[in-house]
């Protein structure tokens, strides 16, 4: 128990109806208190699509739960900065005063559970298994697989979601000995390009092999003298039968053995990463003449 640090959280909760109290959850948020070692933690994942919501409850307004969401993602990413710069927070008690922060309770639709604790090593893997458990955990599989394109389709909305003016396009990044092309990128001094990778297949060595086709393109673009300056970011996908998570996480290890050091994403930190677009583009942009 000496390793491992408290926590509470609160789960976001979508409710149709006040008058039933009918509710989905769609997101939770999780605070750990700093210590004698770490800082204080704030994280928090929300849903990217309504398909439970909708099955649930057909007359959903699906345009004002999205905006809504937006916010509550923005509202997440100002606490997480005020919450680093310790000028705003000062020593929470709990989740649910940086909660209400994000999303104060105002009689909407969305509103915040009771309070949940616990103990963890690993905030992420914690705020993972949470989510899971709480909020993922129902909802029901396809039983076609997810190919890249589904991976990437909420990157792509959660980017106009916030209307930010980003133009993505197909990039060849070329080496001595091969090149690799990237589905996604734009250049800001260097290129930044994003490829999905979804790893729904029915066995561990296809999830693999797809793992170590890119470590070999990688290695081969980032050879020589000819390679452009680039940074890579993977968006992956993990596989629908839970059986696989282990050939899934050997899969991010191999990535991450690339020598141009790509940044990985798994599918449910698109906020997390849409978020870093956004800060990249502005910075960009206010750096024209």
């Amino acid at each position: 128990m000496n390793d491992k640090r408290p926590y509470s959280y609160s789960i976001l909760r979508y409710v149709h109806d006040v008058m039933t109290g009918e509710f989905i959850n769609v997101g939770i948020v999780l605070f750990s208190p700093e210590n004698s070692k770490t800082p204080a933690i704030l994280v928090g994942r929300f849903r990217e699509t309504i398909g439970r919501i909708k099955g649930a409850f057909p007359n959903v307004d699906r345009k004002a739960f999205k905006t809504t969401i937006v916010a509550v993602r923005r509202g997440l990413t100002a606490a997480e900065k005020e919450l680093k710069r310790s000028d705003l927070f000062t020593n929470p008690e709990n989740v649910m005063t940086l909660a209400l922060k994000i999303l104060p309770h105002d009689g909407s639709s969305l509103q915040w559970s009771p309070i949940g604790t616990g103990f963890g090593d690993d905030v992420t893997k914690t705020l993972d298994r949470l989510y899971l458990r709480l909020v993922s955990g129902y909802d029901t599989r396809s039983e076609s697989r997810r190919n890249d394109d589904d991976v990437w389709r909420p990157v792509r909305q959660a980017i106009d979601d916030l209307n930010i003016p980003i133009s993505l396009e197909q990039k060849r990044i070329i080496g001595d000995v091969d090149s690799v092309e990237f589905q996604h990128a734009w250049k800001n001094g260097k290129w930044h390009a994003y490829e999905p990778l979804s790893f729904d297949y029915a066995d561990a060595d296809t999830i693999k092999n797809k793992a170590r086709r890119w470590l070999g393109n990688l290695t081969s673009a980032t050879s020589g003298s000819l390679s452009e300056p680039f940074q890579a970011y993977f968006i992956v996908g993990r596989p629908t039968n839970i059986e696989l998570l282990p050939a899934y996480e050997t899969a991010i290890e191999i990535l991450k053995q690339a020598p141009s050091e790509p940044e990985i994403f798994e599918e449910t930190q698109v906020s997390e990463l849409v978020s870093h677009i956004e800060d990249q583009f502005r910075h960009h942009a206010s750096a024209q003449p």
